[in-house]
């Protein structure tokens, strides 16, 4: 579906857990009437009781509060914070319980990796940040680097409409009578700044290809520079050449990637890209400080994405995916600074020859990796593009 773009929203970019934690508890510690919560992750540390601490203080006090997690990114919600949460009135569930892990079968990769919040209909948030510490990572002396979006205005009536509807799905497939959508409030929608945004979804119904397609419409029409920051970067044929595309025209393309390994598998299958994209002309660097959990990108800088759709098959094939898409020149232009000063500071730039210079095992084992990953996703039944 075409993205609906709507004009006069207050949009606030906010730079990693540091920002986006006080901003979301002190919402939520405003909250009047309702708050409604998705997230991959939920981990049980410092971050995750305090968010836990402030749901469930607001149920306590009379507010209706709504949380949604991933059986697989948060496979011990269930014991650590939903006991506790539901004694203090929070109606939390679990998207597809990890019943055994296991056993590979094709639906346990359609995972919700959405990372959304709505509170009162008066304010959301949109981005990539889970419910996590940011220093939760061993061996982590620099924050996890990652962006959110505090979301006020028109685009909060597109946003809390996907919200509803994910919660009315879960409860249909549970049989869940007790948390059906009550003393509802509406988002008004009232325009209240001068920026244009769209949210975007991807589930596999509706909204199959709607975040890779303005991907691809925006770097088609690129004209001048494309920047684009990516946690877990493996993108199909199609996504290469736009981006090979754009390079051969004149475009500045530069990408910022996972420099630390976290999942090898990706990490080694990203980076046997490496070759075919630096002949391009694309610049490439990797982020070194810390782990890189961003999923954004700056076009023309009037063109911006955040969100938690990373270029890969599991987000842009299989899992429910939210980004918010903004043309803003301000917005844009300060999310473009924030990138550049985290590769400044934060990132090394590969050399053109870097892939010829790696050993002849390394590259192939680069090589494997890259066609054991897709042999998966093949194998799965969504590697066809």
């Amino acid at each position: 579906m075409a993205p609906e773009f709507l004009a006069g929203n207050c949009l606030r970019l906010l730079n990693s857990g540091a920002e986006y934690f006080p901003a979301l508890l002190a919402a939520i510690g405003e909250a009047e009437s309702e708050v409604h919560l998705e997230s991959y992750i939920f981990e049980d540390d410092e971050t995750g009781r305090a968010v836990a601490a402030a749901l469930a203080a607001a149920a306590r006090r009379g507010v209706v509060v709504r949380v949604l997690v991933d059986g697989f990114g948060a496979p011990d919600f269930a014991e650590q914070h939903q006991p506790a949460l539901l004694a203090a009135g929070v109606q939390a569930m679990v998207y597809r319980p990890e019943i055994a892990r296991f056993r590979l079968r094709r639906h346990r990769l359609r995972r919700l990796h959405r990372k959304l919040a709505m509170i009162d209909g008066r304010v959301a948030f949109v981005g990539g940040i889970n419910v996590i510490d940011d220093f939760n990572s061993p061996y982590q002396s620099s924050p996890r680097y990652d962006y959110a979006v505090r979301v006020e205005g028109p685009l909060l009536v597109p946003i809390q409409r996907a919200l509803r509807r994910l919660w009315e799905v879960v409860l249909w497939a549970r049989l869940n009578r007790r948390y059906r959508l009550t003393r509802l409030v509406e988002a008004s929608g009232a325009a209240c700044g001068e920026q244009t945004a769209a949210f975007l979804l991807r589930d596999s119904i509706r909204h199959r290809r709607d975040i890779e397609l303005a991907y691809l419409e925006a770097i088609r029409s690129a004209r001048d520079e494309i920047v684009l920051a990516n946690a877990y970067f493996l993108p199909g044929r199609r996504f290469r050449r736009a981006l090979r595309a754009a390079a051969g025209r004149g475009v500045r393309v530069t990408i910022l990637l996972q420099g630390l390994v976290e999942y090898r598998l990706l990490h080694y299958a990203t980076q046997a890209l490496y070759g075919n994209l630096l002949a391009a002309g694309i610049r490439i660097f990797e982020y070194q400080r810390s782990f890189l959990h961003a999923k954004v990108a700056v076009i023309d800088r009037h063109w911006a994405t955040v969100g938690s759709s990373n270029i890969d098959p599991f987000s842009l094939l299989l899992a429910r995916e939210a980004n918010v898409v903004v043309r803003d020149r301000g917005f844009a232009d300060e999310l473009e600074r924030s990138l550049a000063a985290a590769m400044s500071d934060g990132a090394i730039e590969l050399p053109v020859d870097s892939w010829q210079r790696k050993p002849w095992y390394s590259r192939l084992l680069r090589r494997a990796s890259y066609s054991l990953l897709r042999m998966l996703v093949g194998i799965s039944g969504y590697g066809r593009r």
